[in-house]
Order: structure tokens, then sequence, then C-alpha cells
């Protein structure tokens, strides 16, 4: 009888085993912040003698270091505190959006330690010049880094809207269709750094990347699943289900910014009519609210600033455009049934007049009746992430996964 069953591959050596026992370690390190030996050893269940071997292997190739002693409160002797090392192999994210430019350098226990960010009016202008742009507020960035003693192995860049195979195939808010980003921003980080090694570069959408720093930074607690809103000129969206990122089969999963609200509203950059951006975009919210759109951000403060005043203009754009981010969202609900909705970007500051009319459509409209106003099931995303430091920290991922293969060269790039 014929088996149909794909062969394994060859058995794992040694040495590979000793590679992903050298990932789990760093990892169990990272993710406690600070750890003994024994509490290493107790988390992945290895030997302590294992352990302690991996252990010194990652403090001389220098991602780990130790100092003290720490109690654990249990009998036996006091052991060392093993920490993620502040300097060593980091990553580098390039938010890209429509009226700014963020760059963050992230350690490899994820703290953000380098960060330029430059208000900048990036519609209308070509691709290459706003990459260009970018790629020199990044090299600056980078020398900010190499002075902290931190090496980013790769960039990552998070850009609106569409974005497949290092490609951002649209980005009606940009005005851009078919841009190779990935290779003109490589090409322009080059040029403002003559001589050095050419970083490797990857792509993602934004709101994908913020919804994985709110993953792996916010406030979430328990919760695996949800829907991450992102408020800015657009409306981005992004699903991580069961804490992994929901891309879709061609990786554009998440563009909730162009569900149609109304068939017959305004024409929107896509090319269809009455998308969610539309009502509840930064543009859409302004002009409701009476306020003159500014590149600056100034505009967005303002309307802040207003709302809390009372301005009943105001009030009342926050308030059309939550019930209209609520009714979009409930339909979304009903279909991928998520713990929580995080709303990021503009949103976050706007909650306290955006988030009773969206809860009240919400309430009404998701079938399973678990809903309800209050719940805390609506909440505002973390200030501890946003795009560039979930594309930083993207980057770090692969070293954490293999730490043995950027042991060799501490400086890239």
């Amino acid at each position: 009888m014929k088996s149909n069953l794909t062969p394994l591959g060859p058995k794992a050596d040694k040495d590979t085993v000793r590679r992903s026992n050298l990932s789990l370690v760093l990892r169990a390190v990272r993710d406690e912040g600070e750890a003994t030996r024994a509490g290493v050893a107790a988390r992945v269940g290895l030997t302590r003698a294992a352990v302690s071997s991996l252990v010194e292997q990652l403090i001389d190739i220098g991602f780990l270091t130790e100092s003290g002693k720490t109690f654990s409160g249990q009998a036996g002797r006091p052991g060392t505190a093993l920490k993620v090392a502040r300097t060593g192999p980091a990553g580098l994210g390039v938010e890209v959006n429509i009226d700014y430019v963020s760059v963050c350098v992230v350690d490899l226990a994820g703290t953000g330690r380098v960060r330029l960010t430059e208000h900048l009016d990036n519609r209308g202008a070509p691709p290459a010049e706003v990459l260009a742009r970018a790629a020199g507020i990044a090299a600056r960035t980078l020398e900010s880094a190499r002075e902290q003693e931190l090496f980013p192995v790769g960039v990552a860049l998070a850009l609106p809207g569409l974005v497949s195979g290092g490609t951002v195939r649209q980005a009606p808010n940009l005005g851009w269709n078919q841009v190779p980003a990935e290779g003109l921003f490589a090409a322009s980080l080059a040029a403002e750094q003559p001589g050095r090694e050419a970083l490797p570069v990857s792509s993602e959408n934004e709101a994908n990347l913020a919804a994985l720093a709110e993953l792996w930074f916010g406030g979430l607690g328990t919760v695996r699943s949800f829907l991450y809103l992102t408020g800015e000129i657009g409306v981005g969206g992004a699903l991580v289900i069961d804490g992994e990122l929901l891309r879709g089969a061609h990786g554009f999963a998440g563009e909730i910014g162009h569900v149609v609200v109304d068939a017959e509203g305004p024409q929107c950059r896509c090319g269809s009519r009455g998308c969610l951006e539309q009502y509840a975009g930064q543009t859409a919210l302004l002009r409701a609210a009476g306020i003159q759109e500014s590149g600056s951000g100034f505009g967005v403060a303002e309307l802040e600033r207003r709302a809390r005043a009372g301005d009943e203009q105001a009030v009342a754009a926050v308030a059309e455009a939550g019930r209209m981010l609520g009714r979009v969202l409930s339909g979304t609900v009903n279909l991928l049934d998520p713990d929580a909705v995080v709303l990021g970007g503009i949103y976050r500051n706007l909650m306290p007049w955006l988030s009773p009319p969206a809860d009240e459509e919400l309430t009404g409209r998701v079938v399973s009746g678990l809903w309800a106003p209050g719940s805390g099931r609506l909440r505002a995303s973390s200030v501890a992430g946003d795009a560039a430091r979930g594309a930083a920290a993207l980057v770090t991922t692969g070293v954490l996964a293999d730490p043995a293969a950027y042991a060799d060269g501490r400086e890239t790039g």
C-alpha cells in the first residue's frame, strides 16, 4: 500500500537542535525581562546544565548580560540575573504615511531606543522622492543607533495601502500605483551610507504592523484575537486571530476603510463611493467639524481641543464618525467574532466622544448579544505601540528565531 504522506525531511542534527534551543532560551529571557538559569530551565523544559551552556554562548556573542544576584524565594543558592543585552543587533522600522514619516529603532528586548518623526505632506509627491526623504531620516536614525552600540540588521517599511512582494499595489491617498517601494528605498538608503553594507529591506501594510505592535507591546492582557483600526488620512485595518496576523490570500486583508457605507456617498480616492474613510477618516472629520486640515497635525489637535471644550460642531462630527465606525465594525464582529476592537491613530485621543455612538451601534447590530456598552471590548490602542515600532520589532523576530545566524559581525549596515 502506497503512502500519500509527504516526507518529513531529514532528522535534525545536533547543530540544528542547539540553534533552536539558543532561540528558546533567548526568547524566554526576553519574555520574562529578567530571569535566572533555573527559571529559564523550568520554563523551557531543558536541564539546568543545558541551559547554562546555552546562556554562556549567548553571553559570549553579546545577546545576554548577567549581573548581581536574584532571590527566587525558593530553596537553594541565589542565581545571577539574566537580561537581554541593550547593545548589538536591533531592528529599524520606517513608517511612511500621508502626512509624516516616523523611524524607530528597537533592541532585542523590544524597547524603543531611537525615534525620529518628521511631518511631511507626501500627497502628490513622486514616490521616489518620498522614499528618498524617508531614507534620509532613516540614515540619521541609524547614526544615533550606532552611538548606542545598536546595529540594526534589517529595515521594515510600514506603508499605507495594498502592499505585496515589495510593491505598493495601490495607495489611493498617496496616489501611488505599482510602486516598487522596497527597491526605491533600498537604493536611497545605500546612497545615504556610502561604504556601508546594505541592509535588507522588507515591507508590510502599516495597519498590520501597528496591530502587531499592539499585540506585542500594548495592554491587551489575555486578548489574542482582535480587530485593529488606525485612523489617519484614511482608515486602515488589521486582523489578529489567535495571536497571528491574518493577511488573506494575497496579503490584502483588513482594508476596512474601503468598506462601502453608502453606495451613493462621496467619491473616494480608491474609485468607489461612500467608503468608510469618507465618513470617519481624518479629512472627513475635520471638514465636518469646520477645521482646516493641516499636514503638521494641528487640525487633529484642534479637533480634540474643541471637543474637550464642548464645541457642538466638533462633538457632532466625532459622534457621527463613531456611528459610521460602529456600523461597519458590527458586520466585521459578526463575521469574525474577535475578543476586542482596538482603535488607534487619531481615534485614540477622540475615544471619549467616538466610543459611545460606536458602542451603541455595535450593541444593536452584533447578533451574538455579547456586545454591551462599557464592556471594554471597544478600546483605545496603547501609546506603547505604533506601526514604526511594530516594523522594527518584526525585524528583530528574525534574530530571536536564530541568534546564531547573527553571532558574527556585530555591525551591519
